[in-house]
């Protein structure tokens, strides 16, 4: 009789870091996407320094997903549930870093997708920070402030149980601006009874940075780059060639609003 063929492991280092992850997620094509990119653009190293692979694999691996119901009352006096997510990926080098999304599309894969990468934009920085993301299929968009502010405080109840200015500190993303900002802080120090710096994106008057906004460069393409000028939507972006401190040739843009 003839054996069965079992299928053999591969042998290539990125090949089998991909395998062991589709193997744990297969319905999560967002998040594999991502660790697709990621693996394969390093393939070369893995290949010269194996060191590293077991590294890597570790680092797909998110330390802690947590998921949560969240319920509130909107306008109407109709009870609604949504789902929270905050995936805390790794804080190897800091307490977790990521921001929170409100939008229908949110799902466990697309916050995974998302705390893996911003482990990686985290450590870019140079700043002792770890990679986390966050968030809920929530859509404000539609919403009354009164049921945003609802939401949020039911979100932050549940969230605040993970988070400090020593553990984990989300931001804004998209869906979540100023205004989520606002109430999501404002529960947390009803719950906590602190003052603490755990969200960042807070307003002027509670604790916000100065410059937050105009700290935001936006950077062109590199078929815009080759233009003097740009504009987009009452904003144009006037190109300055300056020589960073490394003597690197960078493209400094500064956005104006037209006046």
């Amino acid at each position: 009789m003839e054996t069965p063929h079992t299928q053999q492991p591969p042998t290539d280092p990125a090949q089998q870091i991909l395998s062991t992850v589709r193997h744990r997620d297969p319905n999560q094509p967002e998040f594999l996407q991502a660790v697709e990119e990621v693996v394969l653009s390093l393939a070369p190293l893995l290949e010269a320094e194996p060191k590293y692979v077991r590294v890597l694999e570790l680092l797909c691996e998110p330390e802690r997903a947590i998921q949560f119901r969240v319920p509130w009352l909107d306008d109407a006096g109709n009870f609604q549930v949504n789902r929270g997510f905050r995936v805390q990926f790794n804080q190897a080098i800091g307490p977790y870093k990521g921001g929170l999304r409100f939008h229908p599309s949110v799902n466990l894969s697309i916050v995974k997708f998302l705390g893996f990468e911003q482990t990686f934009k985290d450590a870019l920085t140079t700043l002792p920070m770890g990679g986390a993301k966050g968030g809920s299929d929530f859509n404000p968009r539609g919403r009354s402030d009164n049921e945003v502010m609802k939401f949020c405080q039911s979100f932050m109840t549940e969230l605040a149980k993970h988070i400090g200015p020593d553990t984990d500190v989300p931001a804004g993303d998209m869906g979540v601006g100023a205004r989520e900002i606002g109430y999501l802080f404002g529960q947390y120090k009803r719950l906590t009874g602190a003052f603490h710096g755990v969200l960042t994106g807070k307003g002027l008057s509670f604790g916000g940075s100065l410059i937050r906004k105009e700290a935001c460069l936006l950077y062109t393409s590199d078929a815009a780059d080759e233009e003097d000028s740009v504009d987009l939507g009452g904003r144009r972006i006037i190109k300055k060639k300056k020589k960073s401190r490394c003597n690197a040739k960078r493209h400094s843009n500064q956005i104006r609003r037209d006046r």
